[in-house]
């Protein structure tokens, strides 16, 4: 029989093959927007319509997956979106309309929440609670690997042949994808065997041994989960401003070329890859070194330190960079500020799922990562309408303030009642 490193490393590969994929099919409008106008009439707030509507979608999706994740099959979840993603990426390579294709992005969206939730879940039934962290972090260099490379191999493949084609190619490559994962991905040890990993949990126990389990409602009470969801509300929006617009404002309001853009994009996702891992580890060991308290969190010093980071590279890359600037400057900026918001997106997650009731996790993160899409949701029509009516410029210095003022607001939050639920007297 084979044993724990066996199912680990193919369940960790095909979940971080088919996430990629996912991403890549996320992001495959905005990779190659410029192609796209160059064939149909798309104005700004067309363009932010189709963004939007994913993104609203996809915070709907998701947060119906992170409930479902914990009622049934998330290795099911997980795949079947995979394949939805694909065959909407290929519809959409037929279309030619706004309608069409609002309507296909939107079903893109509620198609791509099926996948963030189960890959939580299973990683929490496979990998010990001390690694949580590290291992998240890097699968969620998935979607940097697929940001990174993407607009480089969209734009070549839209050049080469054309938008069409590659959205097609994507699409079909996904739906290929989704069929081995369904054959490597397991939910869970007990599945094929083995001893579940979590603390507690006994064969025919899915949830594990707990004394008391918190209900919802005291989950919702929770003042700190209100800090978390307008904290990843900020973060996630402004790094969704910068990955869906920046190309644009680098080439219709600085002067740069189309290839700069995507390097710039390119850059941006390497650093947010770097970005995730450190975040992961560095705050694993924080972890590690001085435990969970029922006040307070151990990553809060990272989380913040990074969130800061974000702030002053957005208002770097917004006041400096100028027609004439020097490429390395500005593909520095993008490296910088991936590395600063990818890094605080791995911890909001992470974050959710340890400081809430082990019956609630799956809850907890499902409705920080609503409140994040619909941060995502904002930085589609409403900061495209911002863009359209005064600049480019505007809307990105909105997003920077927002951003620094949620940073000092957290920092004086930072000490609050972190342990969601109810608190054992002994802990009070």
């Amino acid at each position: 029989m084979a044993g724990y490193g066996y199912y680990r490393t193919s369940i960790f590969t095909a979940m971080f093959v088919g996430y990629t994929l996912y991403y890549f099919n996320r992001k495959t409008f905005s990779f190659v927007m410029p192609s796209i106008m160059e064939e149909v009439t798309l104005e700004k707030d067309d363009l932010g319509l189709i963004t939007s509507s994913q993104s609203l979608a996809y915070a709907i999706s998701k947060f119906i997956s992170g409930v479902l994740s914990d009622q049934i099959s998330a290795r099911l979840l997980f795949c079947s979106g995979l394949f939805l993603v694909g065959v909407i990426n290929i519809f959409f390579s037929w279309s030619s309309t706004v309608t069409a294709f609002t309507a296909l992005w939107f079903f893109n969206g509620l198609a791509q929440g099926f996948g963030w939730p189960p890959c939580g879940k299973i990683l929490r039934k496979w990998f010990e609670p001390a690694q949580f962290g590290t291992w998240w972090a890097v699968l969620s260099t998935s979607m940097n690997l697929a940001g990174s490379l993407g607009p480089l191999i969209a734009t070549t493949m839209a050049l080469s042949y054309s938008w069409r084609v590659t959205l097609s190619l994507s699409g079909s490559i996904a739906i290929g994808v989704a069929f081995l994962c369904l054959f490597f991905i397991v939910n869970e040890p007990m599945d094929v065997g083995l001893a579940n990993i979590e603390p507690g949990a006994k064969k025919g126990d899915r949830k594990g041994s707990t004394g008391h389990e918190s209900t919802l409602k005291e989950l919702l009470l929770t003042p700190y989960l209100w800090v978390l969801n307008i904290g990843y509300l900020v973060v996630f929006g402004v790094k969704t401003c910068c990955t869906d617009w920046g190309q644009l404002f680098l080439i219709q309001e600085k002067g740069q070329t189309a290839l700069i853009g995507s390097s710039f994009m390119s850059a941006l996702e390497v650093g947010g890859l770097l970005g995730s891992i450190t975040a992961g580890y560095l705050s694993d060991r924080a972890v590690a070194r001085y435990g969970l308290r029922s006040h307070g969190n151990p990553r809060h010093d990272l989380l913040l330190s990074m969130m800061g980071g974000m702030a002053i590279s957005m208002y770097l890359f917004r006041v400096t960079v100028t027609t004439e600037s020097a490429k390395l400057w500005i593909l520095s900026l993008g490296a910088v500020f991936g590395f600063c918001s990818y890094g605080p997106i791995a911890l909001f997650g992470v974050i959710a799922n340890e400081s809430a009731p082990s019956n609630l996790s799956g809850t907890s993160h499902a409705i920080v990562a609503l409140m994040a899409n619909v941060g995502g949701f904002l930085a589609g029509l409403p900061f495209s309408t911002i863009a359209k009516k005064y600049s480019w410029d505007t809307a990105f210095w909105i997003a920077e303030v927002t951003c620094a003022v949620t940073t000092v607001t957290f920092f004086l939050l930072r000490n609050i009642r972190t342990k969601m639920g109810p608190v054992p007297k002994k802990e009070d």
